[in-house]
């Protein structure tokens, strides 16, 4: 009998491809991507230290509107990149986390460039 694959396993697979590839640093962090049904959340991540230097969600008390939509998407893209400003970072590298770069990804990733990241 086949065992069937759900479409979480396939992310999860094509996100650990992705990250034997891309890594975060002190100088450039990885701006990593969850997105669920509901939410998006967004983090800026120092891979040298192992550590979370800012993120920002969907789910914060104080974001507006529907967190899954595309201008939720690109609320937490701006909010995200003004976080890492704030601690000196200007240059990230962007790991989609096995998504497709299409909809509420793409969204986050052009406000973030917007807002002064560079990806």
């Amino acid at each position: 009998m086949i065992k069937k694959i759900s479409k979480d396993e396939i992310r999860q697979r094509i996100h650990t491809r992705i990250r034997r590839k891309v890594r975060g640093t002190t100088e450039r962090p990885r701006l990593a991507i969850f997105r669920s049904v509901a939410h998006i959340y967004a983090q800026v991540i120092d891979d040298a230290k192992g550590i979370t230097i800012v993120a920002a969600s969907s789910s914060e008390k104080d974001s507006t509107g529907n967190g899954g939509n595309v201008a939720a998407a690109k609320e937490i893209g701006k909010r995200v990149a003004e976080r890492a400003k704030e601690k000196g970072i200007t240059r990230v590298v962007f790991d989609r986390g096995g998504y497709l770069y299409h909809g509420r990804v793409k969204a986050l990733a052009d406000a973030a460039r917007e807002a002064g990241l560079e990806l």
